[in-house]
């Protein structure tokens, strides 16, 4: 006799293209709202107030430090990764300003149409739903060019990322962001010869936050670790977006309990090295959601391979949601909660953590850049005056020339988030 009263199934397509459908049970206590719970006045006085920027610009102190405590493997992968996706990125820049190709079919509706070629391109999950400028960066802003936006997520190879941290999971993680990247332009490609315009907001070159879109086009619901869950493969997946004139329908947004699930299992929250997971949920700029703390998650990032501790041990990463939610459904627990199977991990150089067991770091470890690479340099400037009282020429004209470094190359939105 099941644990839990099923209170609606969600059907979505296979895993892959050809697949069967899967129906997901969800458990009446799991049961909250489609999408994410929401006060749209919240958003609408943030995104106007307080705009969103992409970490590359507002955290570049940061994104230049972690370069000095890669490993030699990492930094070398890192710089083949980077000059790999430079073409594709490029490409994707000016893609919004390519004309179609061939021209269209009035009345048409190409939302099925576009969705299957994706598919049968390789895409995993495929959604419809309106660009969102509420969620822009703004240095994008302008940049973007069309209303309907298409929500792209690439599975990465699911062995490897079992194996995280290492280097292997970074070159599931990476190399996953090169070949959605190319997928991309040949999706866009595509459009255009149906007669409409593509842009193509690159993996490696964010326009804005796109989880909101995706919870919006029903492809999943925000997880405690801060990533989307999507039905088959959980938070392993990169996600991009595309945006056309085509005529398309939008998807909606789907309840599939991961809101209710995630307070339920606080796996991710547990097992997190850096304790960069907070337990309850709050309000933040409109949304209710778990919110990660970023200055405690980077360092271990920066050092470890990545860490994405919090991708290995969700259930539905590991197990897909189908089983997850039925086990649930069955029993009334969380699939392999308490584990080694799910809970175990490896830290160089620190050994195995068991469930229950986590690693130590001392505070200076925390201790990293913050904010803009100018601001950072300027604190540091400040920093030694108070302790010296005053500052040389060789100083001034270091710290001068640091600035002019740090302006001369500008802002870019550029790198992997």
């Amino acid at each position: 006799m099941p644990k839990k009263t099923v209170d609606h199934v969600v059907k979505r397509p296979g895993r892959r293209h050809g697949d069967p459908d899967v129906a997901i049970q969800v458990a009446e206590d799991l049961t909250t709202v489609p999408g994410v719970p929401i006060r749209e006045e919240d958003v609408q006085f943030y995104s106007r107030a307080y705009p969103i920027e992409s970490q590359n610009i507002d955290k570049s102190a940061d994104r230049q430090w972690v370069w000095t405590v890669y490993s030699d493997e990492m930094v070398e992968y890192r710089k083949k990764h980077d000059e790999h996706v430079k073409p594709l990125v490029d490409a994707a820049l000016e893609s919004g300003e390519l004309e179609p190709t061939e021209i269209p079919i009035p009345g048409n509706d190409l939302t099925e149409q576009i969705r299957l070629k994706a598919r049968e391109l390789g895409f995993h999950e495929v959604g419809f739903t309106k660009f969102d400028h509420r969620y822009a960066y703004s240095s994008k802003k302008h940049w973007s060019k069309y209303e309907h936006a298409i929500c792209l997520a690439l599975e990465q190879d699911y062995l490897w990322t079992q194996t995280i941290p290492s280097m292997e999971a970074e070159w599931a993680h990476f190399g996953t962001y090169e070949i959605e990247g190319a997928l991309a332009l040949d999706l866009g490609d595509y459009i255009r010869s149906l007669g409409y315009h593509a842009q193509i907001h690159s993996p490696n070159d964010n326009s804005g936050a796109y989880i909101p879109m995706f919870v919006e086009a029903g492809l999943g619901q925000l997880g405690a670790n801060g990533q989307l869950l999507s039905p088959h493969f959980g938070s392993r997946s990169r996600i991009m977006l595309i945006t056309t004139d085509a005529p398309v329908t939008y998807d909606e947004p789907v309840d599939y309990g991961i809101n209710k699930f995630c307070e339920v299992c606080q796996v991710c929250v547990n097992r997190c090295p850096g304790r960069a997971l907070i337990r309850d949920k709050v309000w933040w700029r409109g949304v209710e959601k778990f919110k990660v703390i970023y200055e405690r998650c980077r360092p271990v990032m920066a050092r470890y391979e990545g860490c994405a501790i919090c991708i290995k041990v969700c259930p539905i990463q590991r197990y897909g949601m189908h089983a997850v939610m039925e086990h649930y459904v069955e029993t009334g627990e969380v699939l392999g909660k308490g584990t080694e199977n799910l809970e175990g991990y490896e830290f160089k150089e620190k050994g195995y953590f068991p469930p229950g067991k986590l690693p130590r770091f001392n505070r200076e470890f925390f201790d990293i850049p913050h904010g803009r690479t100018e601001d950072w340099l300027f604190e540091q400037f400040m920093t030694k005056l108070e302790e010296k009282g005053s500052a040389g020429t060789e100083e001034l004209v270091s710290f001068a020339s640091q600035v002019k470094t740090v302006l001369d190359k500008g802002r870019t939105t550029r790198g992997d988030e």
